[in-house]
Formats: structure tokens, sequence, C-alpha cells
């Protein structure tokens, strides 16, 4: 790709690893400038580091998603840095407990949906009362293939990747005539450092896994990344509301073994 954002400015959060690390160097790459926002403030700045090292512009913002206050001022201070808010790529969130729903802990779900699904909730209201100034903006969030299919004994974070998707329609019917674009990716299994550690230490079921995906790799974070900034682009300027799965074919349909 050319330089696909140059002259865009906007934030990432969750972008202290994994696939917001990914989509924040990408974004870079192309020219954009990042607001990198993450709970991990130590992580959050290695990934400004990186881009920086690359050439590229950043900035760090230390920001808990469930918070709408801290939410509020991670918009601000993009704002304020950049001048404006072109896109932005919703992409904190954390996994749940493994159990039957029977033997879950309320807890749990409590946590998962006020993290996954009020975080994306707090960022995309926000993110538009700032994109509504420039005339429009883009906006890409994270959901999951486990928002386009049931998982067994995953009921919290299912629930809030279905809701992540269900919001990202709504919005984009809400807001399309108003310049402002909503879509999601939807990420297969990822090597980020946690998959890459289950990987290492269970390699046989790795290969299996593997194995079940039309491509027969898992994607990378900078594949992840790469989906966020087409979206974000002028490439895409006709497509929204759009859940996008970057999962090598996996939810196409199932290979016969």
């Amino acid at each position: 790709m050319g330089k696909l954002m140059e002259g865009k400015a906007g934030l990432v959060t969750g972008a202290g690893s994994g696939i917001g690390r990914g989509s924040a160097l990408a974004f870079a790459r192309e020219g954009a400038k990042v607001m990198v926002s993450d709970i991990d403030e130590e992580a959050g700045k290695e990934t400004v580091r990186l881009i920086e090292e690359a050439g590229g512009v950043a900035s760090f913002f230390k920001c808990n998603v469930a918070n709408e206050e801290e939410v509020i001022a991670l918009v601000e201070a993009t704002v304020s840095t950049f001048g404006k808010l072109d896109f932005a790529h919703n992409n904190a969130g954390i996994g749940s407990v493994t159990a039957p729903i029977a033997e879950s802990d309320t807890s749990d779900w409590d946590k998962v949906i006020k993290i996954n699904l009020y975080g994306v909730y707090f960022c995309i209201k926000h993110e538009i009362i700032a994109m509504l100034k420039n005339g429009g903006g883009a906006i890409v969030n994270t959901a999951s293939d486990a928002g386009l299919e049931g998982v067994p004994n995953m009921v919290p974070y299912v629930a809030s990747k279905w809701g992540i998707n269900g919001i990202t329609k709504s919005v984009a019917l809400e807001y399309g005539k108003k310049g402002i674009r909503v879509n999601s990716i939807c990420p297969g299994m990822t090597l980020t450092p946690a998959i890459e550690m289950w990987r290492n230490a269970a390699p046989e079921q790795a290969k299996a896994v593997e194995a079940s995906i039309p491509t027969g790799k898992l994607a990378t974070p900078e594949d992840q990344g790469n989906a966020a900034v087409f979206l974000c682009s002028d490439l895409a300027k006709q497509i929204t509301g759009v859940t996008l799965p970057v999962d090598g074919g996996f939810v196409a349909g199932k290979l016969q073994q």
C-alpha cells in the first residue's frame, strides 16, 4: 500500500500490544498521526517508540475505555494534539473466563460487558461528537468471529462481540449521511503474544487449529491492522455497516477433514 492515510489523524485503543499495536503501526505506516491508547502505559509508550523509530508520528494517552470520563479525555487529547479526529479503531477488549453458563460467575459477565461493550459504546459516542465537527470520519470496531457465530463456554465474550457488531450496523445507519462510516473487523485466532505462548506450549493442538483454517495459517496483528486501515481509508468510502471477518476463511464454512 501507499500512503493511504496521509494527512489523517486518529486514535487506536488497546494499542499497547497485539492487534492494537499492529493497527497503530499500520496506520502510522500509511501516513496517519496516531494517538496510542492503553491502560498499560509502558506498553503503550513502547508502541509510540516503534512508530517514531519507523519515522511516524504518535503520542500516548492512558485510558480505561470502561470509564466514560477517561474516554472523553482521550478524544479531547487526540483533537488537542493533532487538531482533529479523522478515524478511530476501537480495539480495547478482554476475554472471558471459560465456563458453561450454569457454572459462570456474574462478576465475569459484568467485567467483560463493561470493558468490551460499554467501552465501544463510550468510544463511538464521543468520537462521533468530535467527527461531526470535522464533517465526517471513519470508525472501526474490533469484534470477533465470536460475534458472528456461537461459541460454547464463552457467553460473556460472545455476547459482547455480537453486541459490537449490532452497534456497528446501527450507528452506520444513523450517521452515514453525515459523512461518518462505521465498520467492524471480526478477527479469527490471531498471533498475539498470548496465542504465541499457547502455540509454543501446545504445538500439536495449534497445528490442528491451523489445519481447520482454509488458508492454513493464523492471522497476524498486521493482518488485522491492514484491514482496519483499509476500512478507514478513502478506498472504502462506500463501505459502512460491514462486519468483516479477518480469519483466513474460518467462518466461511467448515473444511472436510
